[in-house]
């Protein structure tokens, strides 16, 4: 990784590496280093894994001060919905993540930086260099700022079928998703998809695969509902 991508990211992320040799290794997929020859551990995954336990409990704190009475059962659910892998992947889409990730030729050909496990796994292992670089409050700046901002926002967009789903029922409405096209190769397709809500379409999006087109559908059409609810002046909260 050259001088200028480093930089770069670190003015992204608003931390600059005193080893900035944790950062590149924690954005070294293994594709990257097998192609390259490199020794087995000269990739992100150490760093991924060491990672994956700081943000476990920067966010356990979190979920604990910001949840005073419920159980333990209910802050283990809420924690596994913060740090799974779609969540931590969009967290990183946030930055740009996937522009910095060295990965190998065949990988970044079939659209690896835009995989969901392999932005969630370079987000962890940065967490993880942070952490070894800077400490553990540098790191639980790096999660406050970068995973645990909005939360509330980016549950609603992952639930977001469930939750239109539920509003639509409420309503005793009926919902279908149609397939408006794809295109594209196969290891690169895009497709759109239309929400359809008692026979009128919605809201439509565009994405890699038409469970994720079909997502960030229903999360447009929770918005459109929404705004169509405050300008009709109900107070239901939906």
């Amino acid at each position: 990784m050259n001088q200028k991508k480093i930089l770069e990211f670190e003015e992204k992320i608003g931390y600059t590496f005193a080893d900035p040799d944790l950062l590149v290794m924690a954005l070294t997929h293994s594709s990257y280093s097998n192609e390259k020859r490199l020794k087995k551990y000269q990739c992100n995954e150490r760093l991924e894994f060491l990672g994956d336990a700081v943000l476990e409990l920067i966010s356990s704190e979190y979920i604990y001060q910001d949840n005073p009475t419920k159980p333990e059962g209910d802050l283990t659910r809420i924690r596994a919905s913060y740090v799974c892998e779609p969540t931590l992947a969009l967290c990183a889409r946030e930055i740009q993540l996937g522009e910095y990730i060295q990965l190998g030729k065949g990988e970044d050909m079939t659209g690896g930086r835009e995989r969901d496990s392999i932005l969630s796994d370079a987000l962890e292992a940065t967490i993880g260099a942070v952490y070894l670089d800077g400490g553990f409050e540098r790191a639980k700046e790096y999660v406050q700022r970068f995973v645990l901002r909005d939360i509330e926002q980016k549950q609603l967009f992952y639930d977001s079928k469930t939750i239109l789903q539920e509003i639509v029922q409420g309503k005793h409405r009926s919902m279908n998703y149609e397939l408006i096209s794809e295109s594209g190769p196969d290891h690169n397709k895009s497709f759109t998809v239309a929400v359809v809500i008692d026979g009128k379409q919605v809201a439509t999006a565009t994405d890699r695969t038409k469970k994720k087109a079909e997502q960030s559908a229903a999360y447009q059409a929770i918005l459109q509902l929404g705004a169509t609810s405050r300008s009709k002046g109900e107070t239901e909260c939906i």
